[in-house]
């Protein structure tokens, strides 16, 4: 058995940016080690299909590969932590100490899109097991459930409690069965498409669409789909108000979307 492979986020500054044979290059400049977990297993924490990202100043996005939920390995399938590892986060995890104290939430299984909306209030969207994918209101302390509950089931059809089943985990605002298979994720706030103000757009990659997406307080739900005929990769907004799509594969097209 190989030896478990420490994972380290490492704070730094970017003092140069430049293209090379089509790729964005970046010089680096380390400050510190934020963040540092090395499992009791050898399994990556971070991978190609594991991200990280700041989405704003006091949180910070960590999705790693393993989607055990166990928070003695800290493997949670996704979670949002702290940059203060002292913060008093108020949640039974949270009370463990360590890296635990640094669990915003958890019981996600694969977060793929994040965004704020104009309220402040953080969103998710999470791929599901065979179906079950998931919209989420992020919020302080929550557990999302799964692997316990999902509005999925298991790949190999063995069934998994529906959320009604255990109201102690928090709901998601929206669900897709079948699944979409959503990545990418943006909160529309421009100009540009004016009556689509506050909406989420969420790239669908089996549903080879653009879903539209409203909220009503706490709730969501999908209320516009648009055929893409591709796997849609990625969401962003451009500084204009226009909607900038990327399609996934070798071969994969990146969109620029504007009214007519």
């Amino acid at each position: 058995m190989r030896k478990p492979t420490t994972t380290r986020l490492v704070v730094a500054w970017i003092r140069r940016v430049w293209v090379a044979s089509g790729a964005l290059v970046l010089l680096l400049m380390p400050v510190y080690v934020w963040w540092t977990y090395t499992p009791r297993l050898p399994v990556d924490a971070l991978s190609s299909d594991a991200t990280v990202s700041v989405e704003r100043s006091d949180v910070l996005r960590f999705v790693p590969r393993g989607r055990v939920r166990s928070v003695g390995l800290v493997w949670v399938a996704g979670c949002l932590v702290s940059p203060d590892a002292y913060a008093p986060l108020g949640h039974a995890v949270a009370a463990q100490g360590g890296v635990a104290a640094q669990v915003w939430s958890l019981g996600h299984r694969n977060p793929l899109g994040i965004d704020f909306d104009a309220a402040g209030r953080l969103w998710a969207h999470e791929m599901g097991p065979a179906h079950g994918d998931e919209l989420n209101l992020i919020e302080r302390g929550s557990n999302y459930g799964y692997p316990i509950v999902s509005n999925g089931d298991h790949y190999d059809g063995r069934d998994i409690p529906d959320h009604a089943t255990r109201p102690e985990f928090h709901e998601p605002a929206a669900y897709w069965v079948p699944a979409i298979s959503p990545a990418g994720f943006a909160i529309y706030d421009g100009d540009l498409f004016k009556q689509w103000q506050g909406s989420a757009f969420i790239g669908g990659l089996s549903s080879k669409a653009l879903v539209r997406v409203e909220f009503a307080g706490d709730d969501a739900r999908e209320v516009e789909r648009f055929d893409m005929k591709r796997r849609i990769r990625e969401v962003r907004q451009g500084p204009d108000g226009a909607l900038w799509l990327l399609e996934d594969g070798s071969r994969g097209r990146l969109l620029r979307l504007t009214p007519r």
